[in-house]
């Protein structure tokens, strides 16, 4: 797609219903990411996310999922102890999770670990810029590669994951202009989410994307819809009905045959 110039269309998904709306818009690629911490368990970061969290969630979306591409997050701690503990978390995504890809943060620090992972067989795409599980020593979810050292050092970051073997690369939070010149130094795919509109491609959080995730809203972020007002609307109709005993109604109810009823007294 990025050697015809064709953008790609990235969304994320964490459970089995929204997976399979995701896949039936002709979305290229589903990410069941660590974000699940913040959006769906109700975390302030994403550090807390494990392994069973990521693949729980993910054994749910491959079931709904029938054409899209699903990459699974690794979460953090799950490929810096060893390499070989990453390659085996990373085979649990594929074997547990179903999952066709994994994702994971860094750059040249954790290009060998790419390298390692990606020699088993198994597909990688990197994450540079804003990290989420690096989010304490980033000093807080704040745009990376303003200056040009700090800039200078993620480009090479990019060409380091691609050397690596990584086929992707998600830029975060990141200058348009840097995104760009990234795009234009690697031959694998770039997926922007904060990076301008020169990546090869772009990735939101479903719940951003349909308004249903209020607590913070990205300057990134565009609302497609606003769920929550319709979902908290529907829910108070709801209890008011119920208050008023007008639901549920005749078409909502079952009946006994009169014969059937008398026999119970």
């Amino acid at each position: 797609m990025k050697q015809e110039g064709q953008p790609i269309a990235m969304l994320t998904a964490y459970d089995y219903p929204m997976a399979t709306l995701v896949d039936a818009s002709d979305i290229d690629a589903i990410l069941v990411g660590d974000s699940l911490g913040n959006v769906v368990l109700g975390y302030e970061s994403t550090v807390p996310v494990t392994m069973d969290d990521i693949i729980h969630h993910l054994r749910a979306v491959t079931r709904g999922t029938k054409r899209a591409m699903v990459v699974g997050d690794m979460p953090f701690l799950s490929y810096h102890i060893s390499r070989e503990e990453s390659v085996r978390n990373a085979g649990r995504i594929m074997q547990e999770g179903l999952a066709q890809a994994v994702k994971l943060e860094g750059g040249s620090e954790v290009a060998e670990t790419v390298r390692a992972i990606t020699n088993a067989g198994i597909p990688v795409m990197g994450h540079l810029g804003l990290t989420p599980q690096s989010v304490h020593q980033l000093g807080g979810y704040k745009v990376q590669g303003k200056g040009g050292d700090a800039a200078r050092k993620l480009l090479e970051d990019a060409k380091s994951l691609e050397e690596a073997g990584a086929f992707a690369i998600v830029l975060e939070c990141i200058p348009q202009q840097l995104a760009k010149l990234i795009t234009e130094s690697i031959s694998i795919p770039t997926i922007g989410i904060g990076a301008g509109a020169d990546c090869d491609g772009q990735v939101l959080v479903i719940q951003d994307l349909l308004g249903m995730y209020a607590d913070f809203t990205p300057k990134f972020v565009k609302k497609y819809a606003n769920l929550k007002e319709q979902i908290v609307q529907a829910c108070q109709d709801y209890r008011e009905e119920v208050k008023a005993r007008s639901f549920p109604g005749p078409e909502h109810t079952f009946n006994m045959a009169e014969e059937e009823l008398k026999k119970l007294y």
